[in-house]
């Protein structure tokens, strides 16, 4: 306390100054080196005095903060008593670890003795521990393979076997445990193979399903009151492992190889990832290093695996046909098979996808091998062996489903072989045979109730097997297609190529892609599908079609054979047409259709309508009116080019063209055109005779021209409809591979061939313009030689000579009456006017000129002649339903002759000029041949001359009316 005071007065008088230690040091040197005791003194007083208010202000102080002052001295106090107690102990403890290290010291060998033991009991628990382990490694196995935790599986198995072939070999009560796990360490990897396989062909497509066949078959269960069957769940089915017991182990794991208790198994499905369950089943196998026998067994039951894909395929589809009410045995489908070959092809896409992610694992795990991957004998595959096993199977499918067999023996067998191989057929079915006694079963067992039990519990198990629910009344097996080892789901046939070839391409150009450039080139199924087009199927088609084109046209008569009646209504059409037309037409068809179905081939098919076409068109210009080897005049006229020019130049032959073109043409124009068209027949045959041979006399010769005009126009008009809808360019010729050069050739190749069909289609048009042409030519033939020749008799007296109707004319009105009938039902309307237009114009003209011929005639034979006239004309009234004005002007003209020659001429000064100056010339030459008292030859010359005064005055009078009408207007 007194240091502390004193401390206090130090600091008081310190507190006074900045700097306590320099006011020090001041007192001191001020005491040293002051001499007067006074300055001391003083100095003295001054510390004092600040000694003593330094004592006032650290009492105050000590009154103030009393409590703290005693909480702190007791506090120290404490505390160096507790450092005292301390230093005690440690030295007590020093003291007692010497003592120890002394005693343990001389103890030594003991406590090593009893630390050894220790040791030796803790490993004998430890082994006791994992022999226990080990001895329920069975029982855990079985419930991991049973939960499919495959990875868990096999680290416990694995690394039960390294222990027990380990530091616990020579533990002899294990044996019979050890050869156990050795037998399933053997046996585990085939079942780890098998589940792989099962996601790779079961799982991966379990959930692939038929397109639009679910409302189908709501649609039909419905129909029948029942619940629809579901499509076809394989994802329960499994590739069965003769090799294991299925008690023995079960399915995959996890990622883990923590040892698990039955209970503490996980609730979550392993297989609900497929990918990743595959990748486990993987790392199991190469836990096992069962990585080669892995991949060889991948690679062997790629193919039968695959194949069994098409099999369940086929039933699904079968199955689906059959729920919606469709019999396979009775009808061909080649729906179902496109139907069947989308979900292949959907179905091999999971499985390449499944394979893809088995490769990529198996990747990981050899370029994990420490000694890499060659030296362990891993020997990956790649997708290109997976596409070409898939492209095997395919092939294998479509060669069954188009009858490559049949379409090989059928393309290599011409027809004459197949002709003769049919009437060897014949031949023996016709040829005595032995009589044959028929074989009879004594006993049969198909009716048996062990055989109805039989057949009813397979049926029940495959039921079980592919639904779940709803009722089936038969099965998909009644409902397929036998076919050898095979069945089907529609008949095999080569028309088959059709439906799928787009899909297939499709699917060929999927493969080639994803293979790359460098592999596309190898893809086996283009060369199958292209080998099987060019040299089978299209040989298949032309032999087909060469057989129906020849069966029609290798006849006695091919131009002459009808169409049934049933085809012309199928077909649409009014009048009869030839058989080998509709059979060409029909062919045509079929290739066209053919070539909408394989458009990749449309050239080759346009090729083969070209040479069908051209085939066609010879033998239908063979045939074209000919007789005896020898051109008909009116062929020759048809196929000349000048009269054939001018006759379709006129007016009839335009109205003919276009029958429904409102108003047709005047009576002067049309008076006209017969006139000019009468002129160049009556000119070209002068006044000699027409051979009969040279006239198609017979009435079934014109009705088989007029079926083939028909017949001719209707193909035309098809041919034209078929090609306006083909596309300049070929959209698809780059869909095989090609460079530039060769696709230029095809489209070269393509623009000739489709100038060749617009060229052949004309050509069909011109045949039926010639045969219509010559049906006009032969109705205009007619009344040629003329009915008024020189054997005619017209100077009659009445009721002493005949008065019927001339020979010539009832027989030229019954032909006319016979082409009527068959042209009527042979031809349209307006063909059929066009063939009688003018007729009644030129027999006028004939008889008309026919007056020059005539040595006399009476007015008996004058009443004869328009006798004969007004027949002919009722007759071709009747035919044309109009009028024929023309044969009045020939009535008149004869008419005419009841006058003499002197009122003739005031007659034609009357009338005005109705006829040529010619044909005046002949009536007044004939009234002087019969009228006697006529005059000398010098009076006939002077009315000669008078006629042609006449005529030219009226010429005149009608020449300045005409001009004068035009100067009005």
């Amino acid at each position: 306390a007194v240091k502390m005071a004193e401390t206090g007065r130090y600091k008081g008088a310190v507190s006074k100054n900045k700097d306590p230690s320099g006011l020090l040091i001041s007192v001191i040197r001020t005491l040293s080196s002051s001499d007067d005791v006074q300055d001391r003194e003083t100095e003295k007083g001054r510390l004092e005095e600040a000694f003593e208010t330094c004592d006032r202000d650290l009492d105050e102080l000590i009154v103030q903060h009393y409590a703290e002052l005693t909480t702190a001295i007791r506090t120290y106090q404490s505390i160096t008593e507790r450092i005292t107690s301390s230093r005690n102990k440690i030295k007590q403890v020093k003291e007692n670890l010497l003592s120890c290290k002394m005693l343990l010291h001389c103890k030594r060998d003991e406590l090593r003795k009893l630390w050894i033991e220790g040791v030796e009991h803790k490993h004998v628990l430890q082994l006791l521990d994992e022999i226990e382990s080990i001895k329920q490694v069975p029982q855990r196995l079985e419930a991991y393979m049973a939960s499919k935790h495959y990875l868990r599986a096999t680290d416990m198995l694995v690394s039960a076997v390294d222990s027990l072939d380990g530091h616990l070999v020579q533990v002899e009560g294990l044996s019979d445990l050890r050869l156990e796990l050795h037998s399933k360490k053997l046996n585990i990897h085939l079942v780890l193979i098998d589940e792989l396989h099962r996601h790779l062909y079961i799982k991966s497509t379990s959930r692939l399903g038929l397109k639009n066949l679910d409302k189908n078959a709501a649609r039909v269960s419905l129909n029948k009151d029942t619940s629809p069957m579901p499509i076809l769940d394989v994802s329960s089915l499994s590739t069965p492992r003769k090799l294991l017991d299925t008690s023995q182990f079960s399915t995959p794991g996890s990622t883990d190889g923590r040892e698990m208790n039955q209970g503490d198994l996980p609730e979550v499905d392993p297989e609900e990832n497929s990918p990743e369950f595959m990748g486990i089943l993987i790392k199991a196998l190469a836990k096992l290093k069962k990585i080669p026998e892995t991949i060889k067994a991948i690679m062997e039951r790629l193919e039968p695996e695959l194949k069994q894909i098409v099999k369940r395929s086929t039933t699904q589809i079968a199955d689906h046909a059959y729920q919606r009410g469709e019999n396979l045995a009775q009808q061909s489908q080649p729906r179902l098979l496109l139907e069947l070959l989308e979900l292949l092809f959907d179905k091999f896409k999971a499985v390449a996808q499944a394979h893809n992610v088995v490769r990529s694992h198996l990747q990981q795990i050899a370029a994990q091998c420490p000694r890499g991957a060659q030296e362990e004998g891993i020997k990956l595959y790649d997708q290109a062996d997976v596409s070409a096993k898939i492209q095997t199977v395919l092939q294998v499918l479509l060669m069954e489903y188009l009858d490559v067999k049949n379409s090989r023996s059928t393309t290599e067998t011409s027809a004459q072989l197949s002709y003769a191989r049919t009437g060897s057929e014949f031949a023996a079915f016709f040829a005595k045979k032995k009589p044959q006694r028929a074989k009879q079963s004594l006993f049969k067992f198909e009716s048996s109730s062990h055989a109805i039990s039989m057949s009813a519990y397979l049926r029940e198990q495959r039921r079980e097997l592919y639904s779940k629910s709803g009722e089936l009344q038969g099965g998909a097996d009644d409902n397929l297609i036998e076919g050898g080892e095979m069945k089907f789901v529609c008949k095999p046939g080569a028309r088959n190529i059709t439906v799928i070839f787009q899909p297939l391409l499709r699917f060929i150009q999927e493969i080639e892609m994803n293979l790359g450039p460098g592999q596309a080139k190898q893809c086996q199924l283009r060369a199958f599908l292209t080998y099987y087009i060019n040299d089978l199927f299209l040989n298949q088609v032309r032999t087909e079609i060469n057989k129906e084109i020849v069966a029609v046209s290798k006849v006695a008569d091919p131009l002459k054979i009808l169409a049934s009646a049933d085809t012309m209504k199928v077909l649409g059409v009014q009048r009869p047409l030839l058989q080998s037309t509709v059979v060409v037409e029909k062919s045509i068809q079929d290739l066209m259709s053919l070539m909408q179905d394989l458009s990749a081939y449309s050239n080759q098919f346009l090729e083969m309508v070209c040479d069908k076409l051209k085939e066609y068109k010879e033998i239908c210009n063979t045939g074209v009116v000919q007789c005896e080897e020898k051109l008909t005049i009116s062929a020759s006229w048809s196929k000349d080019e000048d009269i054939s020019r001018l006759l379709q130049s006129l007016p009839n032959w335009a109205n003919m063209a276009q029958p429904d073109c409102p108003g047709r043409r005047g009576r002067t124009r049309r008076t006209t055109a017969f006139a000019k068209e009468s002129e160049v027949l009556t000119g070209n045959l002068g006044d000699k005779l027409i051979p009969q041979n040279e006239i198609l006399r017979d009435v079934s010769d014109l009705k088989a021209l007029a079926n083939l005009q028909e017949s001719m126009e209707w193909l035309a008009v098809r041919l034209k409809a078929f090609f306006s809808t083909l596309p300049y360019k070929s959209a698809v010729l780059t869909s095989f591979r090609a460079d530039e050069s060769h696709l230029n050739t095809r489209e070269r190749s393509r623009e000739q061939i489709l100038q060749t069909l617009s060229d052949l289609t004309r050509s069909f048009q011109d045949i039926a313009n010639r045969c219509l042409l010559a049906l006009h030519l032969e109705g205009a033939l007619l009344p040629l030689p003329h009915p008024t020749d020189q054997t005619g008799n017209y100077a009659i007296v009445a009721n002493v000579e005949s008065m019927d109707y001339d020979p010539l004319v009832v027989k030229l009105n019954k032909d006319i009456s016979a082409i009527d009938e068959a042209m009527g039902a042979a031809l349209q309307q307006h063909k059929f006017q066009y063939i009688f237009e003018g007729l009644g114009h030129l027999i006028s003209c004939i008889l008309i000129n026919g007056a020059q011929y005539f040595k006399r005639i009476s007015e008996s034979g004058i009443k004869k002649m328009c006798r004969n006239i007004f027949v002919l004309q009722q007759n071709l009234t009747n035919i044309t339903m109009s009028r024929e004005a023309d044969l009045d002007c020939a009535r008149q003209y004869y008419e005419m002759l009841y006058n003499t020659a002197d009122e003739l001429l005031n007659l034609v000064v009357d009338q005005g000029v109705r006829y040529t100056e010619l044909e005046y010339i002949n009536a007044l030459s004939l009234l002087h041949r019969s009228q006697t008292g006529v005059g000398d030859l010098s009076t006939q010359n002077i009315r000669l001359q008078r006629l042609k005064e006449i005529i030219c005055e009226q010429a005149a009078i009608k020449q300045a009316t005409k001009d004068k009408k035009i100067t009005t207007v």
